[in-house]
């Protein structure tokens, strides 16, 4: 039963998925639709009220001083009374709305927010932060609009439309017609250019955008190299076409409205003129002419009001279609599946990682031979370091994502203590493992508060102690504010070295009892390479310790050094023992070390 349910809720979209979102709401949202009913009732009272007020002065004419004017007052303030009641009721229509909106979009980007940190980080890469950041701004906030303004104009669209038709074929049935047939004239052209592809015009709509979206934040996060290459955006090939094609799509879009838009606007407003004939060939045959023309005048006032209700019925069709590709899109990501946290009863026996026959490729490489890992086995003891090299792209990095479950293996299974990490509970998981990444990413806080979230409970002395262990207490004293100095504001940047040492700090801060070290000295100089060395002395012992690294001389002591290659591992052992083989890690040191006794002298390097 409830797969099934589940089923049917992945089939709902539009405007049924929105009020399944805002069900924790229904009740104002229900109140709500009420409301704008009994708001679109109101808003013809007005033109009944003026209607009645010619009626009663024609019945007197010429006579005009014998017409009642206590009737015709009584007509004005109903005209009065139905304008207020229109607003009054719409404005409490769209406090009710706006009430259920706000607090569905409170739920649902707490929601989205939580299920984007579940899913595999794998697909952060693949979908991209442009198009992450469309969908969770722009596609939720459109369904905050559509709860809060679109859903009231909808039920009055519904509503005004039936008490139009009623009213036009009550009072006489022939200009009632008339008047839909303008209405079915209007459609019959609008819909001529409709050719039944708009949910896929939109869908191309949404692709084209959220295209333009990735290509505009790589092309924002490379304007360092753009700018040192002496580039332009028409040079950025990808943001040049994201662009291309989306200015193609819209014109192309645009331009396929250019005859029906303005054939059906035009009509909308002009219903009016085929009462004109009809009331002609109707006046030839009457000889009631007071209540004839009573009649005619009263579907002459009535009639432009078609034209609004037309208009808004067209504006609700349109954000119908808009919110179908919002919802899609969201949905597409909120499927994602998370990662099983499953609660393993079995108790990790030290913290010993081991890698047992694990193969492992990509979401977006399914379909290449080539995997990202390849039946890659070893053991990671507690106590050691265990060294990572190999070529670019061989594996490095995915071998350390792989132990924090930023994945799940395809085959084999990884351990930690005995315990396969797919059996060790999410957050107990992040609790045993700390990391220091390549690309650090540092918060718009203070200084420490960046550091104290590998420790939220940390004290501010143990913050400044973890920055002594990781040689960042120096300059940090020199800023502004100090350890209050808040990151990215008033002209405060740090660089990357500085970066990567308030990274190291949260590592040891948090204290974790296996630290994964991916190119933790990357940007850092010979002399601040040698205090952070000296600083993991302190960090690492007595526990596990993975370590990527490019730089040779800083995993030269390493406990054990696997060199990985095209995702399989082709060698495995301390340096001496390796370079005493002269395989790949000997290669690897050899030009290592030629990089760095390279010279220029004049006329010719060494």
């Amino acid at each position: 039963m409830k797969q099934e349910k589940n089923k049917e809720e992945k089939r709902k979209t539009g405007m049924a998925r929105c009020l399944k979102l805002a069900s924790e709401h229904k009740g104002l949202v229900i109140i709500s639709g009420i409301l704008s009913a009994l708001a679109a009732v109101c808003s013809f009272i007005p033109y009944l009220a003026i209607y009645f007020v010619i009626r009663e002065l024609i019945l007197v004419f010429p006579d005009m001083p014998a017409a009642d004017m206590t009737t015709i007052l009584m007509y004005g303030w109903f005209a009065l009374a139905g304008i207020a009641g229109n607003v009054v009721l719409y404005f409490c229509a769209l406090m009710c709305s706006h009430l259920a909106a706000f607090g569905t979009l409170y739920e649902l980007k707490l929601n989205f927010a939580n299920h984007i940190t579940a899913i595999p980080l794998g697909y952060h890469l693949t979908i991209g932060s442009g198009r992450m950041r469309k969908i969770m701004d722009e596609n939720i906030e459109s369904i905050e609009k559509f709860i809060a303004h679109q859903f009231p104009d909808f039920v009055a669209s519904l509503v005004a439309p039936l008490i139009l038709v009623i009213i036009l074929l009550a009072v006489d049935w022939r200009y009632g017609v008339a008047s839909l047939l303008g209405i079915m004239l209007a459609f019959a052209i609008q819909f001529s250019g409709f050719n039944g592809a708009a949910k896929e015009k939109m869908h191309r709509f949404q692709s084209a955008q959220e295209d333009m979206n990735n290509a505009s934040v790589e092309y924002v996060r490379g304007m360092p190299e753009i700018k040192a290459f002496n580039q332009t955006a028409d040079s950025f090939k990808r943001l040049s076409k994201s662009i291309t094609d989306y200015t193609s799509f819209i014109l192309e879009y645009a331009m396929g409205w250019r005859n029906c838009m303005p054939a059906f606007t035009a009509i909308i407003h002009s219903i009016y003129l085929l009462l004109i004939p009809v009331g002609i060939l109707i006046g030839r045959n009457v000889t009631d002419y007071r209540n004839y023309s009573l009649t005619f005048i009263f579907y002459l006032i009535l009639v432009p009001a078609i034209s609004g209700i037309l208009n808004k019925i067209m504006f609700i069709s349109e954000s119908f279609t808009q919110i179908d590709g919002n919802v899609e899109r969201m949905e597409e990501i909120l499927h994602i599946p998370v990662l099983p946290d499953y609660r393993g009863g079995a108790k990790e026996q030290g913290m010993d990682i081991v890698f047992a026959h694990v193969s492992f490729s990509y979401e977006a490489e399914a379909d290449v031979v080539v995997k990202a890992l390849d039946n890659v086995s070893f053991h990671a003891r507690q106590g050691e370091v265990t060294a990572i090299v190999g070529p670019s792209g061989g594996g490095k990095s995915t071998i350390a994502n792989l132990i924090s479950r930023f994945w799940d293996v395809t085959e084999g299974n990884i351990q930690i203590g005995g315990v396969d990490i797919r059996e060790i509970p999410l957050a107990e998981l992040m609790k045993q493992v700390g990391f220091v990444f390549q690309d650090t990413f540092l918060f718009k806080q203070s200084v420490l508060d960046n550091i104290r979230m590998g420790n939220p409970d940390a004290t501010e002395e143990q913050v400044i102690e973890a920055a002594k262990a990781a040689q960042c207490h120096e300059f940090i004293e020199k800023l502004p504010n100090g350890y209050h100095t808040v990151i990215g504001s008033s002209g405060i940047r740090l660089s990357g070295g500085e970066r990567q040492r308030i990274a190291i700090a949260r590592a040891i801060i948090k204290d974790s009892p296996i630290i994964v070290l991916d190119e933790a000295t990357a940007f850092s100089d010979p002399e601040n390479e040698y205090l952070i060395q000296k600083a993991f002395e302190k960090l690492i012992k007595d526990k596990t310790v993975v370590m990527i690294a490019h730089r040779l001389s800083t995993i030269r002591n390493a406990d054990q050094i696997l060199v990985i290659e095209q995702g399989h591992l082709i060698e495995q052992g301390t340096h001496d023992g390796l370079i005493a083989n002269g395989g790949k890690y000997t290669q690897m040191w050899n030009s290592y070390v030629e990089s760095v006794n390279w010279k220029i002298h004049t006329g010719k390097a060494v």
